[in-house]
């Protein structure tokens, strides 16, 4: 994967500049946009959106999740969500939020991680699962060569 120097700070970027630099589509950051994973920082009158530079890291990251380790978009949503839950309440404390605003915060964050633990745990069992299949399908390879093998062997 190769992105442009993560440059974080800087004028926001208009979807084609960020497209570029991400190295994917604008239609890609469109759909992306209309499932949740990006947020434009604003749009122009003219329609066109823009972003702030730090979503070029946002954008390395999904890319970096979907090709690394192969998750869905939907995954992908799950472990944002859970980061950003993070980051919300990481903000709050540094802002010196009520103790029970930051709590609601870490209970947000609890709550999606348990999620995304629970999509993980899933996504292993199904993975389990197709390997132990294929294995037993080798053994049953091995099993019926060794016959034919045996047949031929006594045929001579």
């Amino acid at each position: 994967m190769s992105v442009e120097t993560l440059d974080t700070q800087g004028a926001p970027l208009r979807i084609g500049e960020l497209a570029k630099r991400a190295g994917v589509t604008t239609r890609t950051l469109r759909y992306w946009e209309e499932i949740g994973l990006v947020k434009p920082t604003d749009h122009l009158c003219s329609g066109e959106r823009r972003y702030l530079p730090a979503e070029l890291e946002r954008v390395a990251h999904i890319r970096e999740l979907q090709e690394l380790l192969g998750l869905t978009l939907a995954e992908i949503l799950i472990v944002l969500e859970s980061e950003d839950a993070i980051e919300r309440a990481r903000n709050a404390r540094r802002a010196g939020a009520s103790r029970t605003r930051r709590l609601a915060l870490i209970d947000d964050a609890i709550e999606v991680h348990s999620r995304l633990i629970e999509r993980m745990d899933d996504r292993l069992a199904r993975i389990t699962a197709f390997r132990d299949e294929w294995v037993d399908r080798g053994q049953r390879m091995r099993a019926r060569s060794a016959e034919l093998l045996a047949e031929a062997d006594a045929l001579r």
